[in-house]
């Protein structure tokens, strides 16, 4: 499999695929705000890097940490730094673990399968990290005749890896995530109040804090806005409920969306697709 170097080519080809990509990448992309997208996504940490933001938590970047994330979860990176910042991220179509399970082997339990203290961020001891980089050089090292099934072969003593690693592993607690006091408490009311209408000026008066430095705060903590995050969380929500069957007005509505040419627009633009061609497509 060839190794690529961009993550947005690497979610093109898994969607295009239908299987999985690998990107290894050592400098900066663009930054992507706040996104969500079909793929599920596992980022291998190898240089570290400063914090990362999936849904409402916050966790720090070490070298070796392995994160996990589904379709459903925005995710951003913050506060990284201009230096080189190495990682390998693995986009994985769900339909492709799913057909790879077993009846004793669930290997999409790692995306799927998850307690209420889920943390998204693995630290892997240096023998794991050993064995995944092993299954990486494997998969992207796999050439002429039967490539096709050393690459899957490994992918799926990979997930093996890294669904046993979960499960044995006393960090999946809560205690994984880093916090900022009051963007966190920030980040739960939203969370919590996220198919109500939500304002700064609302936010500003439950806090008593001021609506300059509420969005200030937020916005050096998170490295988006407060809005760009509802909005994210909000698609995030809209996108699960489709999948779900839901039908269009269900998920403009239960996701907090007051407006349905905002929530259209909001939608096409994050997903790519309309939210009824995606409802249309979730049902195939």
């Amino acid at each position: 499999m060839e190794e690529l170097y961009s993550c947005r080519q690497a979610i093109e080809n898994c969607t295009q695929t239908q299987t999985f990509a690998i990107a290894h990448l050592y400098k900066e992309e663009n930054a992507m705000d706040m996104h969500i997208h079909d793929c599920y996504e596992i980022y291998y940490s190898i240089s570290g890097g400063k914090q990362f933001l999936i849904d409402n938590k916050f966790y720090s970047i070490e070298p070796g940490d392995l994160f996990i994330i589904n379709q459903y979860e925005s995710h951003k990176i913050t506060q990284v730094d201009k230096m080189v910042h190495e990682r390998i991220v693995l986009s994985i179509h769900p339909d492709f673990t799913k057909k790879l399970s077993t009846p004793g082997t669930d290997l999409d339990a790692c995306f799927s399968n998850r307690p209420e203290d889920f943390s998204h961020r693995i630290p892997l001891s240096r023998e794991q990290q050993a064995r995944f980089l092993y299954y990486i050089n494997k998969i992207t090292g796999a050439e002429g005749y039967g490539h096709d099934i050393i690459e899957q072969s490994a992918f799926m003593e990979l997930m093996v890896l890294i669904n046993n690693t979960l499960q044995t592993s006393a960090s999946h607690a809560a205690g994984g995530c880093v916090y900022s006091q009051q963007v966190d408490d920030i980040l739960s009311y939203i969370n919590r109040n996220i198919a109500s209408s939500i304002t700064i000026e609302q936010l500003s008066g439950e806090f008593f804090l001021s609506e300059s430095y509420i969005c200030r705060i937020f916005k050096a903590a998170t490295g988006t806005t407060i809005n760009k995050y509802i909005c994210a969380r909000r698609i995030s929500i809209a996108k699960s409920l489709l999948n779900e069957g839901s039908s269009v007005t269900e998920a403009y509505e239960k996701s907090g969306f007051t407006d349905y040419s905002n929530f259209f627009k909001a939608f096409t633009k994050a997903v790519g697709i309309s939210p009824k061609k995606y409802a249309q497509c979730s049902v195939l």
